[in-house]
C-alpha cells in the first residue's frame, strides 16, 4: 500500500472518529436532558460531567470501561454536587 493510500485511509478514520465523538456528545446531552438538565444548561452540564469523571473514578484504573451503570453513577453524583443544573 502506498503512502498516498495510507494518508487517505488515516484521514477517513480521523473523520469517522470526529463524527462518532459528536454523536456521543449528543447522546450525553440527551441523557442529561432526560435526567432533568434544562436545555439551555446542557453545554455547562456536559462540561461538569466530564470534570466529574475524575472525581467519581479517581481510584479506578484508567483502562476501566465506561458502561451504562458508570454513566448513571456520574449523573447521580452531579445531582448531589450540582443540583442547580437539574430541574425540580
Amino acid at each position: 500500500m502506498d503512502t498516498k493510500q495510507l494518508e487517505k485511509e488515516l484521514h477517513s478514520a480521523k473523520e469517522e472518529i470526529e463524527e462518532m465523538a459528536m454523536q456521543l456528545a449528543d447522546m450525553l446531552g440527551a441523557a442529561l436532558y432526560f435526567a432533568g438538565v434544562k436545555q439551555e444548561d446542557l453545554p455547562k452540564a456536559i462540561d461538569v460531567y466530564v470534570n466529574s469523571l475524575d472525581e467519581v473514578f479517581e481510584d479506578e484504573d484508567e483502562e476501566s470501561e465506561m458502561g451504562f451503570e458508570e454513566v448513571i453513577e456520574v449523573i447521580n453524583f452531579m445531582k448531589t454536587k450540582h443540583p442547580k443544573l437539574f430541574q425540580k
